[in-house]
């Protein structure tokens, strides 16, 4: 049975570990990082030391250790936007985005008792838009155009209410 994806406050002893991440270029571009440890270690101070307001981010831990975090943006009590990520770039294709992702909607509707979430995932990113959808997150429409790894693209809206993801989540 594979663990359960474990969401938690990031600390301090975390920046290190997302730092880290930089020296993966495959990671970098795909994520938008810059490719500078010094930076990204910087970065993740600052939001440690000053979170920004509209911003739930936690880490998403396997067995311990940091395999990334997700991300519930937005300031409404009813409904916020999902984010994940998953570093460095050879813990892709393992199942973890879709389990990162699961859990940050089960924090959503369970914790925080959301109406519902959206997202997007571009187009170009076919593994983002899959693990949005084996979430059971539906296609609710396009968003604005944008690039991915050079490619013009455009992003996908998706959606998911409480009842649906209940629905989906009551045979476990």
């Amino acid at each position: 049975m594979d663990s359960a994806v474990a969401l938690s406050a990031l600390r301090a002893a975390d920046v290190e570990v997302l730092a880290s991440w930089a020296d993966d270029e495959i990671f970098c571009a795909h994520a938008g990082w810059v490719p500078s440890r010094s930076s990204v270690r910087d970065f993740w101070q600052r939001q440690l030391q000053h979170p920004p307001e509209r911003l739930i981010r936690l880490g998403a831990k396997l067995d311990g250790v940091l395999v990334g975090h997700i991300d519930l943006h937005g300031d409404g009590e009813q409904e916020r936007e999902l984010g994940y990520l998953i570093g460095p770039s050879d813990r892709w294709g393992q199942g973890l985005g879709g389990r990162v992702a699961a859990a940050g909607l089960g924090y959503a509707f369970t914790e925080l008792q959301l109406h519902s979430v959206w997202a997007e995932a571009v187009v170009a990113n076919q593994p983002s838009v899959r693990i949005l959808r084996s979430c059971g997150m539906r296609e609710t429409g396009d968003g604005a155009p944008e690039p991915f790894l050079g490619v013009a693209s455009r992003y996908l809206q998706f959606r998911i209410t409480r009842s649906e993801w209940a629905r989906l989540n009551s045979a476990d």
